[in-house]
């Protein structure tokens, strides 16, 4: 385990850097119009979405693996991950001769099981969330003398995730403010300490989903809090504690930690995936869902990471389904017609008139609150955005129709 008596420095991240020299991507860096009209100046993200496994989680990985002994190397390594991290060790582990051994959730998704066993791990699947395959994993170290990888609990693994800071500088030397999405904090602890120790004027801001946020209550106890509960999309994220290591890093580099929503997720997710053409995961778009909230919060030129892009199909759907409610772009409505032939035709006129597409329909004539001759129309709408939504509800109650907004 880390100990807050070391942060991490910049010479040992430029070390890092060294190592990680052709192993790891330099990821791009992309421009998005949409958030830099919102900010009022240039906002960029830092894709680590395109790193090597779909996330940073490499860079620490194969820099703390590399530092291994050739007989700790001999007795391999064990992880415990629900998804990123593991792909990571697998990755590193196989490129560095060492066998790899990753305890995971049985709620991990499939994608991610199956990219960690392509990179040459053994997976064991235990227990619903991932403080049982973390119990696991240590069991198995202390049984078997394998070498515990520590997602994100260790010096090497904060040096290798601080070569992004190392990139952003390089790549963007204006940049005024960083947002990072924070779970367990390696990530922006490493860019925390590359960053403050080259150019302090930097603003570094952290976000968590508000739904597994550890580090602000950790902050005002002033040591690492643990929560009681989790429930948010974002699991690449969802971290119950912050180590003493990385709680100190935080605490000492960090300007400010923020919390965003479950739909803020849903609606940057969608923003990356629709205007940015990125593919990023919930946990992954937490600083773009940050800069959405509040956009005046953030100075520019601001540099966003997009952590990861390794997402579920299955939850990606929800995601965007979600995200579609979010941004206004679904609409639902019940109203009353006359029981007549053509009155559901004459209905979905007004709406067609507007250009909504008509998503389901469901007609009723039977109800408590419907008079002899009316019948129920049950509508569930496709929209072009939250203005477009009040134009087709003020739309169908011109035409006389009582609408409810569901």
């Amino acid at each position: 385990m880390g100990s807050e008596s070391h942060l991490v420095g910049v010479a040992e991240i430029r070390a890092a850097q060294s190592v990680l020299s052709g192993i790891v991507r330099r990821t791009p860096m992309e421009p998005s119009r949409v958030l830099s009209d919102r900010v009022g100046g240039q906002v960029f993200f830092k894709c680590e979405n395109r790193q090597r496994t779909g996330s940073f989680k490499i860079r620490g990985a194969y820099l703390r693996i590399s530092r291994l002994t050739d007989e700790e190397r001999a007795r391999g390594v064990v992880a415990a991950s629900a998804g990123n991290h593991a792909q990571g060790v697998a990755l590193a582990a196989s490129l560095l001769g060492a066998t790899a051994t990753v305890f995971m959730p049985t709620s991990a998704p499939l994608p991610k099981v199956a990219a960690t066993r392509g990179y040459g791990a053994t997976i064991h699947l235990v227990g619903h969330t991932i403080a049982e395959p973390m119990e696991a994993a240590k069991a198995f170290a202390a049984e078997t003398g394998a070498v515990f990888i520590h997602p994100f609990d260790h010096p090497d693994l904060i040096a290798g995730q601080g070569t992004v800071g190392l990139e952003i500088l390089e790549q963007c030397p204006e940049v005024a403010t960083i947002v990072v999405c924070t779970g367990g904090g390696g990530l922006i602890s490493g860019i925390a300490a590359a960053v403050k120790a080259l150019r302090p004027d930097v603003r570094v801001v952290g976000a968590q989903a508000a739904e597994a946020a550890a580090f602000p209550a950790s902050l005002v106890e002033g040591s690492p809090v643990t929560l009681e509960s989790m429930d948010t999309m974002a699991d690449g994220i969802a971290v119950p504690t912050p180590s003493d290591l990385t709680f100190a890093h935080v605490r000492d580099l960090v300007d400010d930690v923020v919390t965003v929503s479950e739909e803020s997720l849903s609606r940057a997710l969608l923003l990356c995936l629709e205007r940015a053409k990125l593919l990023v995961e919930p946990a992954g778009v937490a600083g773009v869902a940050a800069v959405l909230e509040n956009p005046s919060a953030f100075t520019p030129p601001v540099v966003v990471v997009l952590s990861g892009g390794n997402v579920d199909p299955v939850l990606m759907l929800r995601v965007i389904e979600h995200g579609m409610v979010a941004a206004g772009r679904y609409l639902s409505v019940r109203l009353r017609a006359p029981d007549q032939p053509g009155s559901l035709a004459k209905v979905l006129s007004v709406v067609a008139e507007l250009g909504a597409s008509v998503r389901e329909v469901e007609h009723s004539r039977t109800g408590s609150r419907l008079h002899l001759g009316e019948v129920e129309v049950a509508l569930s709408l496709e929209t072009r955005g939250a203005d477009h939504r009040t134009e087709v509800v003020q739309a169908l109650l011109a035409a006389g129709y009582p609408v409810e907004v569901q």
